[in-house]
Order: structure tokens, then C-alpha cells, then sequence
């Protein structure tokens, strides 16, 4: 979602912090500002729009010179796009500046609380309801300003905050709401996400919730709420800056979808050892296994569609039931969790609030949190009970498809590893899917060069304004991925839908000239998905299926089009028929002039409810 990025030290402030800004636009925002406290005096300037606009105002920075400053991207929450609720936001007195990601739930009666104390509000924003918190607190002590303001607060925030009266300070802190401290050379560092950091520096401490870092240009001091200080080692990030930019692609998304096999390369080779599946440090006991009643399956958009992937799979190698549930509605849903529960939590960034939160009420319920996460040190990560990192890398652009790939890649070492240890497997089908996932690199490979014929059909195709998704088993779950990527980055309207349920309903939706995307690679249920295209065909669509090279002969006589996949396992299909789908979505996208990396209203991660 929102960005934040800070400097205090020996450089100028103000183009670091631009630099920083422009590597968070795959966030999404619609505004953006710095701050700059030059010897005991605060400067401000913000925009609405890109940093862009913002940097031409500024000079790229030349127009604001000092050495501590902070800066953010917006994406609107309370009040709408524009410069008043830009951030930084200024507090009445004008001696107190911040920055904020998140939403502070409670910010309407603090609000009229801080009014009848003689506060004037400038914006409609929950942020300046922090800043003049802050500021009402503030008797001399900053530190101690921020954390009585911060015992007020309810919701989520990271917050980066200057006074006029310490010059060379930073200070930031954090509730549900990822911010990190970067050690420099030249000088010391706050940011939401490592990217906007990494041209400076590799060194980086993960602020946790309730904790209060004050940020000098030679140190960093942590402190919880209680005032008491912290000390943390520091983290090294081991991937290089050019993982976050495009070299030469002209997009994130399509670099990102070129990445796969090597992302997912990554992903399985360290677990792979001797023909066995090894869960990094992961302690798994048989009696536990053998304990568990239930695995729920938490995650949001794309995160939840692997889960409904997974769920097929455990189910049918562990024998363990499965429900896969959306994350903002788990903990609504009074959910049977017990310690004979087993919830696996599926984020990209870690820092997904709906799955943070349905985190919580799992392990509230006494239930054991596996999450499966790529940012090392992230919220999911620390609070759950075991982790496994997919190790995919920076992903930039807003529409996720390495991240998939790899998430997709951990539910079948998951899988695996389960069903060894319940004796629900055969020795043969073990080999046998391990073998499988230790060639889907390569036969990822094979798909990616075959990229032309996808966008030839994407030629053809892209002035639809209304597509439908049909599959069956893992092919429905396949569906429902595909069909997202179409409709958040091309904007056409698409569902994805049960082929078994068309006859209940959908199958009046589809008229003379209507695309329907089958997927029919999972063998087993081929011929009824055939049955399935012939309904909707005989009613006027125009068909696109999805199968292997062995289902080929089987839809030739139903399908206008075709796009081939390689043969493998069942279990792991999707893993090979994503991929046409994601590069389908990308040129598609692309021959509507659409804003592929950024597409609008849209944010790379949700840190809000």
C-alpha cells in the first residue's frame, strides 16, 4: 500500500528519499511528499500524483536542502486524492511532521477530543489526527510524546515522525504495519520496504509491533513500550538491487513472469535432498500429524487460490480434510480451531493485515501457524510457529506471478512431506512427484519460449469485454488465479467458474461471440470438461482450452483454440498452466494500453482491513 522512506545523516536528504519513493511506486498511491528538518526548521512539499510531480517541484531534491528527512507515498484511505491530504502532515504548531501507513481505527473521537482541546485539522485524514496526538503529548520528549500517543492509537500504523526540536532525529514506530531501520555508512535509514533502501545499504533491523526506534545520522536505538531499550543484530539482505529493476523488460510483470523457473528453482532445489523432501528446520513429529483433525488454508487474492490448490492436493496425498479460507473471513467465521489444528498462512509480503489478523485468532484458538511468506523477518513470519520462505525475490509489480509460482511450489513439499509422514503414499508416487517438481523448471522453461503463440491468441482476443473461466478439480482452482490476472491488469470483465456448475445458472450468461478459457488438463476429468465446452460451444462461444500434449486429441474437435503444456504429474499442472495464463493476461493487458505494473486502484500490499 503506502510507502515511507527516511534519511538522517552526512548527504542531502531530500533526492535520497526521491530515489527511495520512485523504487515503492509498484506499491500503488495516488500522492506523494517529503519533509525536511534543516537545523530546527521544517520544510514540506507534496503533490498529488507521482513522484514526478513531486521531484519537479523540489528540483529533485536541490530546492530542499538538508540532511534528515522523511517521505512518503499515499494510497487514499481517509479523504480523497489530493494535496491537503497528502502526507507528511503537519501538526498545528507546525513543530512536529509524520508520515503514516495503515488506518487509525479510533482517529474520529480522537479527533474530537484534540478540537475540543483547541487543535485545528487541516485535512481529512486519520494521519493528522497522529501528528497533533503526538504534538498534544509533547512537553519536551519526544520519545515519550510518541509512546503515550501510541497507546491511544487503535488500528494499524507505521509511522516516520521529525520535530523541529532535534534536528538530526528520526523516529519511527509501528503497529501491524511493516517498517524497517537501515544502517548506512553516510548515514542512517527508515523505510516500509528494503527496496527503497538497498542502493544505500544492506544492513537492516525489523521494527516489531509497539516498539519506538529513534534514528541519529551514527545510530539507532529501539525501545518497546515501556520505554525500555532493545537490542537487535542487524540482518543482511542478500539479493541484488537489480532483482527490483527491469533490466531491459518493459515491464515488472513480464520480467517477473520470465523469472519463474529460476524463482522456483530456488524455491525447491534446498528441499529436495537425496529424492526426500526436507522442511528446512521445520520439526513435524507423527504423533502430531497423525493428531491433526483439520488444516485450514488462510490467504487473500492469489495467496488464497494456491490454498484452494493445496487443498485439493493434501486432501487427496495426506487424507487430511481441508478448507481453504479467505483471510478476511476467517476470524468472522467463529472458525473449529483447536491444538488439533494445523493453520497454514499463505503472504507474499508478510505483512497482509487480513492474514495477520486471522493469524492471531488461530493461535488465540490454540491452533499451530505454518506461514509460507517471502519477506524474511515480516510480520507473518515472526508470530508464526514455523516458517518457510519461498526465497522468490523482490516482486515489483502489482499483479503477482514468481510469488504464486513459488507459494504453489512450498503447498507441494507440504503435501509430501505430510503424506510420508501419515503412510498415505506409495513409495512409487513419492519418486514420482519428486521428480516431477525437480523437472518443473525446466518444463517452465519449455512453456516461456513458447511464449509467441500466447500472444498471438492474446491478438485476437483482447477486445472481449466479457470472458468466462471453466475448469474442473485443480483446473477450477487454476481458473480462478487466471481470471484475476485478466481482470486486474487488462480491466476486462471475467469469472471463473466450476464447469459442473454452468448448467446451474451460468450457462445463461454465454451468448453469440463469448470467450470461454477451459481447463482441461487434469486428465482424469478431461472428457467431462469436454462435455462441459460442448455446452457452452453449441450456445455460441468461442473456446480456448488448456491441456497437456496427452489431451490434446481429446479437445481438438471441441477447442477453436489450443494452448499446450507439458506433461506432469497431476498434482503439480498448475504450476505449468498458470503460466500461459499470466502471459495471456500480459498481452492482453498490453493491446489495451493498460497500466500493466500499476494497474489502478490497485496495491502491491494491503496493510489495512
Amino acid at each position: 500500500m503506502c510507502g515511507i522512506v527516511g534519511y538522517t545523516g552526512k548527504q542531502e536528504a531530500a533526492p535520497i528519499m526521491l530515489e527511495g519513493l520512485k523504487r515503492l511506486e509498484y506499491r500503488g498511491y495516488d500522492s506523494a511528499g517529503i519533509v525536511i528538518n534543516r537545523d530546527g526548521e521544517l520544510s514540506l512539499c507534496k503533490a498529488k500524483g507521482y513522484v514526478d510531480a513531486l521531484s519537479e517541484k523540489i528540483g529533485g531534491g536541490s530546492l530542499m536542502k538538508g540532511h534528515t528527512g522523511v517521505g512518503h507515498t499515499r494510497w487514499a484511505t481517509h479523504g480523497k486524492p489530493s494535496d491537503e491530504n497528502a502526507h507528511p502532515h503537519v501538526s498545528s504548531t507546525g513543530k512536529i511532521a509524520l508520515v503514516h501507513n495503515g488506518i487509525i481505527e479510533n482517529y474520529q473521537k480522537l479527533r474530537e477530543m484534540l478540537i475540543a482541546k483547541g487543535f485545528d485539522f487541516k485535512s481529512e485524514t486519520d494521519t493528522e489526527v497522529a501528528v497533533n496526538l503526538i504534538q498534544f503529548y509533547y512537553k519536551g520528549d519526544i520519545l515519550k510524546a510518541v509512546s503515550e500517543a501510541a497507546r491511544r492509537m487503535e488500528g494499524s500504523y507505521a509511522l516516520g515522525i521529525v520535530c523541529e526540536d532535534y534536528p538530526d532525529l528520526l523516529l519511527a514506530t509501528r503497529k501491524e504495519s511493516p517498517l524497517i531501520l537501515g544502517i548506512g555508512k553516510d548515514g542512517n535509514f527508515l523505510a516500509s520496504d528494503v527496496a527503497a533502501i538497498l542502493t544505500h545499504t544492506r544492513d537492516v533491523c525489523y521494527l516489531a509491533d509497539d516498539e519506538i526506534a529513534m534514528i541519529t545520522p551514527t545510530d539507532i536505538k529501539i525501545f518497546n513500550c515501556e520505554l525500555d531499550e532493545i537490542i537487535r543484530e542487524p540482518a543482511r539482505i542478500d539479493w541484488d538491487i537489480s532483482a527490483a529493476e527491469k533490466g531491459g523488460y518493459e515491464h515488472f510483470m513480464f520480467k517477473e513472469i520470465m523469472e519463474q523457473p529460476e524463482a522456483v528453482r530456488k524455491t525447491l532445489s534446498p528441499r529436495l535432498q537425496n529424492g526426500r523432501v526436507v522442511l528446512d528446520d521445520i520439526i513435524l513429529e507423527p504423533d502430531y500429524v497423525n493428531s491433526l483433525k483439520k488444516i485450514y488454508i488462510i490467504g487473500c487474492g492469489s495467496a488464497y487460490h494456491v490454498g484452494i490448490v493445496a487443498k485439493y492436493n493434501i486432501e487427496k496425498l495426506a487424507r487430511i480434510p481441508v478448507e481453504a479460507v479467505l483471510a478476511s473471513e476467517f476470524r468472522y467465521s467463529s472458525p473449529l480451531a483447536d491444538k488439533n489444528t494445523l493453520v497454514i498462512c499463505i503472504s507474499q509480503s508478510g505483512t497482509t493485515a487480513d492474514t495477520i489478523a486471522a493469524m492471531r485468532e488461530a493461535k488465540r484458538l490454540g491452533a499451530r501457524v505454518l506461514s509460507i511468506v517471502n519477506v524474511v523477518g515480516s510480520v507473518i513470519a515472526a508470530e508464526s510457529d514455523d516458517v518457510l520462505y519461498t526465497w522468490a525475490g523482490p516482486e515489483i509489480a502489482v499483479a503477482t506471478t514468481k510469488a504464486y509460482s513459488t507459494q504453489l511450489a512450498v503447498t507441494y513439499l507440504i503435501a509430501l512431506f505430510l503424506a510420508d509422514l501419515r503412510g498415505t503414499i506409495t513409495c512409487e508416487d513419492y519418486t514420482a512427484i519428486v521428480g516431477g517438481l525437480s523437472a518443473l523448471p525446466a518444463k517452465l522453461e519449455e512453456i516461456l519460449q513458447n511464449k509467441e503463440n500466447v500472444q498471438y491468441l492474446a491478438s485476437i482476443f483482447f477486445n472481449k469485454d466479457n470472458i468466462f473461466f471453466i475448469g474442473r478439480n485443480i483446473d477450477y482452482a487454476l481458473t480462478l488465479e487466471a481470471s484475476l490476472k485478466l481482470k486486474e491488469i487488462s480491466y476486462i470483465h471475467s469469472d471463473a467458474y466450476a464447469a459442473g456448475e454452468l448448467k446451474h445458472g451460468t450457462i445463461s450468461l454465454i451468448e453469440e461471440g463469448t470467450l470461454v478459457i477451459a481447463m482441461a488438463s487434469y486428465f482424469r476429468l478431461i472428457d467431462k470438461t469436454v462435455s462441459n465446452i460442448v455446452e457452452v460451444k453449441s450456445r455460441g462461444a468461442e473456446i480456448l482450452t488448456l491441456t497437456t500434449v496427452s489431451g490434446k486429441a481429446h479437445v481438438a474437435h471441441a477447442s477453436d483454440e489450443i494452448v499446450l503444456i507439458p506433461d506432469i504429474h497431476e498434482i503439480l499442472l498448475p504450476s505449468l498452466a498458470v503460466v500461459p495464463m499470466q502471459l495471456f493476461a500480459y498481452y492482453v493487458a498490453l493491446a489495451r494500453g493498460c497500466s500493466i505494473d500499476k494497474p489502478r486502484n490497485l496495491a502491491k500490499s494491503v496493510t489495512v482491513e
